[in-house]
């Protein structure tokens, strides 16, 4: 019997995403820019873990990935039943209280997440990031500012959120200001 004679013929399926029909999917990754960012990214696998396991309403399915190890380059992959549901998860607590932490201190780390709609769409973040991931190595980036703020208005979503953000745009930017401004403002 020959190898030809032994091979089977390749087991090809798909899927039905009919029943999903506002499914995203969401990818995320942490690197460790400088040594103490080892300790935030590793801080953060049992914050998530636990989040996870609480099964957050509209979450599938969440996986983890390892982008690569030199430099330490973790991430996740998540599938999720609608925008709206991650939206009020993301801007809730625990999600709600890292983001607002890792934003006045990224911790030695760079964040970033991609965002794919299955009605067509795609947005993206990227914080701190010392080297191109994703888009980045191919797309031009701008400021993540007014209309580029949120996912929902890179998204050209409309509509209003049902939970507000953990740190507004003026908020995140108000040390950014000239130090006249700020006096003046107070």
């Amino acid at each position: 019997m020959s190898l030809n004679d032994m091979k089977k013929q390749v087991n090809r399926r798909t899927i039905d995403l009919s029943g999903y029909p506002d499914l995203m999917v969401i990818y995320l990754g942490m690197r460790v820019n400088r040594f103490r960012g080892l300790r935030t990214l590793l801080s953060f696998g049992a914050k998530i873990r636990k989040a996870v396991d609480a099964q957050p309403d509209g979450l599938l399915l969440h996986e983890n990935l390892i982008f690569s190890l030199f430099p330490l380059h973790m991430g996740m992959r998540q599938y999720w039943r609608n925008f709206e549901s991650l939206e009020r998860w993301a801007r809730s607590l625990p999600h709600q209280a890292w983001w607002q932490e890792f934003v006045r201190d990224s911790g030695g780390t760079g964040f970033w997440h991609e965002t794919y709609f299955m009605r067509g769409g795609m947005e993206a973040i990227y914080d701190d990031m010392v080297a191109p991931v994703g888009f980045m190595c191919f797309a031009p980036l701008q400021p993540a500012r007014g209309g580029m703020f949120t996912a929902r208005d890179r998204l050209k979503l409309g509509g209003r959120a049902e939970v507000e953000v953990p740190v507004t745009e003026e908020e995140l930017y108000k040390e950014s200001k000239p130090l006249w401004d700020q006096i003046r403002e107070k």
